[in-house]
């Protein structure tokens, strides 16, 4: 006759799923709200900035919103409308993100 061996209760087989960690921005979010913020900055309306760049204003807003990811040539005519350059425009995209990317590591430390 086989022996019946027991494997740990009911209550460790059911154990809470771990909790997910936060999501990494996206590189799109993190642009469109850099580009928003020069604009609004400089007093811009998003038609003005469209025009200037050769694109249309729905376009630039779904970018602002982080719905469309751009072309580089896309982002740097938007870039040069704004009397930025892609490399400060990047780099300032970059900062946004390691900073944001840092006050989440620190909200998970405090959680913890």
């Amino acid at each position: 006759m086989a022996d019946i061996i027991e494997i740990g209760d009911a209550r460790e087989r059911r154990a809470t799923p771990p909790v997910p960690a936060p999501l990494e921005p996206l590189w799109r979010d993190a642009l469109g709200a850099r580009l928003r913020m020069l604009r609004l900055q400089q007093g811009e309306k998003l038609a003005d900035t469209a025009s200037r760049a050769g694109i249309s204003p729905q376009y630039l807003s779904e970018i602002e919103r982080g719905r469309k990811d751009p072309s580089s040539e896309m982002t740097a005519a938007v870039a040069g409308a704004l009397g930025t350059s892609l490399v400060d425009l990047a780099r300032g995209v970059a900062d946004d993100l390691r900073d944001q990317g840092s006050a989440s590591r620190g909200v998970m430390l405090l959680a913890a």
